[in-house]
């Protein structure tokens, strides 16, 4: 296999999975207020997502790193087809919190399994294979056909529930996902890394996260960066699913699905827009934690403005400036992190860093959705800016380490410690 096969069968996954699984991002909020619960409690369930994510990343990684990506992958995809006709069977007996909980944590273990193995199968199989491009352009490819899935997915999910109802979406991603997982199945091989199949992930998990917190948090130059995930990553996520009925409830009709769908779809256009410009960006600012910072701010000052708007037009546009920053910083840190990460411990630290930023939305996105609950979307939104920018002093921590050991662009993929 080559590297580019390498990187069509990566970006493959990418379309046909974020395809299948954003289907239902565009209306997922609406869907579990159209269940019976209220705002506070859409966001706990979301929560839970994130609770599930915590609990299952380290584990899920592990068993990337010993018995293969592969499998994990494969897994994830089952798991998130049996989860997804769970929440349609939820909706439709208007189920009580406590089962929208156990779903949602459920759900978030189908995603772990793809956290981080899916990152480090692409970048062991670039480096199998002799690929000679930036880890920042490999990324940002991928960046920009997740966009253009998600844009594809998630306005068809708005309006598949504009023509029918809010279950349908569920019923056609589940389907999409079986496609998914036929993909992976035929496609996927484990490059670069020798799954072991004998191994007890039980037994091997000690020696595994022993090495990945020393090539993790105690890291100096990958710790800061972790640990400013919780922030970031806790607000993007409360950000896109509150847009959904905050901008329903600026256009003034709480009815018209399609708006949510769109809203979805102009977050995944900024993402193809922020992924196209993440290579000229890392040529043009070599020192990616500085681009990191930049970005933050910029996005963080788009959040605070969509709290203050009061114009459905004027807030869409803010929402794709504020989506294209999160989009263009996506493969900076990505590049970042795996620069500083051996192959051997690589899924189980990328899977730590995500069990970080799950952290962060277990706490961040219930206490965003009680303050909707008591002060709107608007003072939620202005709160979410001042979480995110908590980011900025650990990223300054960052920087103090010295500057990165690799160049950000054109500088062949190679492991520099």
């Amino acid at each position: 296999m080559t590297a580019e096969r390498v990187l069509r069968t990566y970006l493959t996954l990418v379309a046909v999975s974020t395809g299948a699984s954003s289907m239902i991002w565009g209306i997922n909020t609406l869907f579990l207020l159209d269940a019976g619960l209220s705002i506070g409690q859409t966001f706990a369930a979301n929560a839970f997502f994130t609770v599930g994510m915590v609990l299952f990343e380290v584990p899920t990684g592990v068993l990337a790193d010993t018995v293969g990506r592969r499998t994990s992958y494969l897994l994830g995809t089952a798991t998130l087809i049996g989860t997804t006709l769970l929440y349609l069977l939820l909706w439709r007996i208007h189920a009580p919190l406590v089962w929208w909980a156990v779903v949602s944590a459920l759900l978030g273990l189908g995603f772990t399994f793809f956290s981080g193995a899916t990152e480090a199968w692409l970048v062991d199989g670039l480096q199998a294979t002799g690929y000679s491009g930036s880890l920042e352009a490999a990324f940002a490819k991928g960046q920009v056909v997740n966009g253009i899935a998600m844009m594809a997915g998630s306005i068809g999910g708005g309006i598949l529930a504009q023509v029918t109802d809010l279950g349908a979406p569920y019923v056609v991603r589940s389907l999409l996902l079986m496609a998914t997982f036929a993909v992976a199945w035929r496609a996927m091989r484990d490059l670069g890394f020798t799954p072991k199949q004998d191994a007890s992930v039980r037994g091997e998990l000690a020696g595994i996260v022993r090495a990945s917190l020393r090539h993790g948090l105690l890291n100096p130059r990958v710790r800061w960066v972790m640990l400013a995930g919780p922030f970031t990553a806790g607000v993007s996520v409360y950000g896109f699913y509150a847009a959904q009925p905050y901008l329903l409830e600026l256009y003034g009709r709480a009815d018209s699905y399609w708006i949510a769908g769109l809203s979805a779809g102009i977050v995944a256009g900024a993402q193809i827009a922020g992924g196209a410009s993440a290579s000229s960006l890392a040529r043009v600012f070599r020192d990616r934690i500085r681009t990191l910072i930049g970005a933050i701010v910029v996005s963080g000052v788009m959040i605070a403005a969509i709290g203050l708007v009061t114009s459905f037009w004027v807030a869409l546009v803010l929402l794709m400036v504020w989506g294209s920053m999160f989009a263009a910083m996506t493969p900076v840190r990505q590049a970042y992190l795996n620069s500083h990460i051996p192959s051997a411990q690589r899924a189980t630290v990328l899977s730590f860093d995500n069990l970080l930023g799950s952290a962060g939305g277990v706490v961040v996105q219930p206490a965003l959705g009680r303050t909707a609950d008591l002060w709107g979307y608007g003072p939620a939104y202005l709160v979410s800016a001042g979480i995110q920018l908590l980011a900025v002093p650990f990223l300054g921590l960052a920087r103090r380490t010295g500057k990165s050991v690799e160049d950000a662009a054109g500088q062949p993929l190679a492991l520099r410690a």
